[in-house]
């Protein structure tokens, strides 16, 4: 029989669909209840009726898996009621995506495990990926949540709780992560607030000199406190979709006022305080920024904090650190905290901006959707010329489907995200109307293209990935220098902010690989393991100094303007050793590295609370239960403390990881 097609709002009578009908009104009430006029073909309702089979399978899995299983994402507790809710709702969001939101090219291109959409779940909801909070603006004029007002705060512990609840209040409009660009600038004003409250309580029968003592010592505990708690609460408030806590960043440390350093100084201090019972805080990902005449060297103002970053770092992986002087980031810098480039922790960086002004705050990732380069290069049989034919068509649809989701996002009305646009948390939000679309805000964000592989794809192409092949580094700064390009020619051509991704890769690193496995089979150096490499990274197996692997990723920090991260493994305890730390990160400022931080071990003893390197059993009290061992370590950008959680592509991953030496 023919393909026959009838419109998803008419009823229809046909034999062929009569047996059907139950699973095709199934398949279209989402269409009816958002007036969106679509043809539903029997090809369709057949794919429903597999659907409901499949799915219910799927479902009962979902529903008696334990904690241990539900692990694809580190931060989320899939085995509990959220995580569950949430698996559920984002395996029938994603069956919607794709049958009535992508096109056919897009399809095949995922089929044929050459694209990935990352967030694809969250598409059908129009929401966009994170967002640099402009802080300071929403603490000096108050905002509202949804029932009531919220004053301006006057103190520093009810402003860093403020800035808790905006993080909370802003998770639930977008699916990706949150963050404040300039936060030391924007808290000093409420450390003066609460030195001025200390210091008029204070008898004047001392002397003046005394008196300023006193107030700022007292002010300096105040900001401790509320650090710790703004620390607590990053770790505690599961406030995101599937009972995760939201995704925290904060960049800091170009603040030179007394107020400022004030600040610096006691966040990070809290940072090295812990939580509780001295646990490593997974949040928030602190980026310390470091410039040159600010803290660069030992004659600049804050180059006592920039110490103490490292120190920091050493003892608990944050903070991490940028690098304003990089030609590519210091071109933005007008002198004013706003103009300084500030990251998202994983990595994602939006500056550049041709509807406006080139600044972080109030800005974001709109999407980003990768490519699978080793698959592209297999499919290419290693032959180079058949891989960038390869690659050019592949990028063409990536950026149509980056624009067909723009699209989507643009026809969304402002009061479906109501603290993200009402309270000005995205620039220009603040002037839309309750019923307005979203397209000219929208455009202040970016669209991005993203990639992981390059090291397999070189394998394939060149025999070397580029951390042992000259040949090699040279076509893989050709081929990622060709894609930002490609990022380049969108932007002229479709007027917007394309850019490109060295994607952070977590379930994807496994996912790719998988499927290529199975479709080209145990390729050496290739498919036979269960991860590819995020985006331009060496191998994490690599034997490969730490100044050489810099030297290599750092040209590759340029091209990657949409975000961009070089990570170095250190052996041993960190903490002893700052002087290392620092040595490490003057390297990366030297070689024009962006985004930078530093892997070690952190280990903790739950039973006697000892902190350090810890073998098989505590060095301290003997403790060899496992379960008794915390084991922080990094994934895709951010802590977790219990590599059980890790999928097992990432728990591979992290077995093979090698410490770089000098």
């Amino acid at each position: 029989m023919p393909e026959q097609q009838v419109h998803a709002c008419e009823k229809t009578e046909s034999e062929a669909f009569f047996r059907r009908m139950h699973i095709y009104r199934q398949c279209v009430i989402v269409s009816r209840d958002y007036r969106i006029r679509r043809v539903v073909s029997i090809q369709d309702v057949e794919r429903g009726y597999f659907f409901m089979e499949e799915f219910t399978q799927v479902f009962e899995a979902i529903t008696n898996q334990t904690f241990s299983e539900g692990k694809e994402n580190a931060n989320m507790d899939g085995g509990t009621p959220l995580g569950k809710l949430n698996q559920f709702a984002s395996l029938t969001s994603k069956w919607y995506t794709d049958h009535a939101l992508l096109s056919t090219e897009v399809r095949k291109a995922e089929e044929k495990n050459f694209i990935y959409i990352h967030d694809k779940d969250y598409y059908p909801t129009g929401t966009t990926t994170c967002c640099q909070i402009p802080l300071g603006k929403l603490l000096k004029s108050g905002f509202h949540t949804g029932h009531g007002f919220i004053r301006p705060p006057k103190t520093i512990g009810t402003a860093m709780s403020l800035a808790s609840i905006i993080l909370q209040a802003n998770q639930n409009m977008q699916h990706g992560g949150q963050a404040f660009a300039c936060f030391d600038h924007d808290l000093a004003p409420y450390v003066r607030s609460t030195y001025d409250d200390f210091r008029k309580n204070i008898s004047s029968n001392l002397p003046e000199e005394e008196q300023d003592s006193i107030a700022w010592k007292r002010t300096e505990n105040a900001v401790f406190q509320a650090c710790e708690a703004f620390i607590h609460n990053a770790n505690s408030m599961h406030s995101r979709g599937g009972g995760q806590v939201p995704f925290v960043s904060i960049n800091y440390g170009t603040d030179i006022s007394v107020e400022g350093r004030v600040l610096i100084k006691q966040l990070l201090l809290a940072t090295q305080a812990g939580l509780g019972r001295g646990e490593t805080p997974i949040f928030p990902i602190q980026i310390f920024k470091v410039k040159d005449g600010i803290s660069g060297k030992p004659e600049d103002p804050n180059y006592d904090l920039f110490q103490l970053a490292a120190e920091t770092t050493g003892k608990r992986l944050f903070p991490n650190f940028s690098f304003l002087d990089a030609p590519f980031n210091k071109q933005y810098d007008q002198g004013t905290p706003e103009s300084e480039v500030a990251y998202m922790g994983c990595r994602t960086r939006v500056m550049g901006n041709i509807h406006g002004e080139e600044t972080t705050t109030g800005r974001g990732n709109l999407s980003f959707t990768s490519l699978n380069l080793p698959g592209m290069a297999l499919e290419a049989n290693g032959d180079r010329k058949a891989f960038f034919e390869l690659l050019e068509e592949m990028s063409e649809v990536v950026i149509a489907q980056l624009l067909s989701r723009f699209e989507f996002q643009a026809k969304r009305k402002a009061e479906e995200f109501p603290f993200l646009y009402s309270q000005g948390v995205w620039r220009g939000g603040e002037m839309l109307e309750r019923y307005d679309t979203l397209e000219e805000v929208l455009k202040q964000g970016t669209l991005s293209m993203g990639f992981i592989g390059l090291a397999e794809a070189l394998i394939v192409l060149t025999g070397k990935h580029h951390g042992e092949s000259e040949e090699a580094w040279e076509l893989g700064k050709e081929m990622i220098s060709w894609m930002r390009g490609k990022m380049d020619q969108a932007l002229e051509k479709y007027k917007l902010n394309f850019s490109l991704l060295a994607t952070p890769a977590e379930g994807l690193s496994g996912k790719f690989t998988a499927k290529d496995r199975k479709k080209w089979g145990t390729i050496p150096r290739v498919t036979d393991k269960s991860y590819y490499t995020n985006s331009f990274h060496i191998p994490v197996h690599a034997a490969i100094s730490i100044e050489e692997k810099i030297k290599r990723e750092a040209p590759f920090h340029e091209m990657c303007n949409a975000g961009h991260i070089t990570y170095i493994e250190l052996d041993g305890n960190a903490s002893a050793n700052p002087q290392a730390v620092l040595q490490i990160v003057n390297l990366m400022r030297k070689n024009n590295v962006g985004y930078g931080s530093i892997n070690h071990p952190v280990d903790r003893c739950k039973s006697c609370g000892y902190g350090g390197v810890i073998g098989e059993a505590c060095p301290q009290c003997g403790e060899e239960n496992q379960t008794n061992i915390e084991r922080i370590r990094r994934i895709t950008g951010y802590l977790v403390g219990d590599l059980n959680r890790w999928n097992s592509a990432k728990r591979e991953e992290e077995t093979k990881r090698v410490k770089h030496s000098w």
